[in-house]
């Protein structure tokens, strides 16, 4: 489990990656990613989890516009 949060980390660093897309390509589920990212990674590595957490701070913050692009692809077809 260690192991899983640092290359969780790595990758949502190295890809400026959300949640989702890195719980997809690990074939884990969002909640496993972010008990592993909140809980696991700062207590084995803080450095990586500051710089995680930055990137996810920043996800958060433009949740609601990525939202609002895809509501309006949804409804005018692309």
């Amino acid at each position: 489990m260690e192991e899983r949060a640092q290359e969780l980390a790595l990758y949502i660093i190295e890809n400026k990656s959300t949640v989702r897309a890195a719980a997809q390509k690990f074939g884990i589920s969002k909640s496993t990613v972010h008990k592993d990212l909140s809980e696991r990674l700062p207590a084995i590595n803080r450095n990586l989890y500051q710089q995680v957490k930055k990137i996810l701070n920043e996800n958060k913050a433009e949740r609601h516009i990525r939202g609002g692009i895809a509501t309006r692809k949804k409804y005018k077809g692309g």
